[in-house]
């Protein structure tokens, strides 16, 4: 089974996607903003498609098992 991850995207004018999708799909997501134009993610909740000319940042933080508060 694949590990998932939270990607959070930024937009300009200040817009912010969060979205849960595979180790996989992030990294498709990583390799293809160099290009630029649309691009699709699956995430858990189904397709989303992106403007990457748009996209400021991407940031991600991988799905481990936690203990505690935090």
């Amino acid at each position: 089974m694949a590990s998932t991850a939270r990607v959070t995207i930024g937009f300009h004018g200040g817009q912010v996607l969060a979205v849960r999708v595979s180790s996989e799909q992030r990294a498709t997501l990583e390799k293809a903003l160099a290009g630029g134009g649309w691009h699709e993610i699956e995430g858990e909740d189904g397709p989303v498609r992106l403007d990457l000319s748009q996209v400021v940042y991407v940031s991600s933080d991988a799905e481990e098992p936690r203990v505690g508060f935090g």
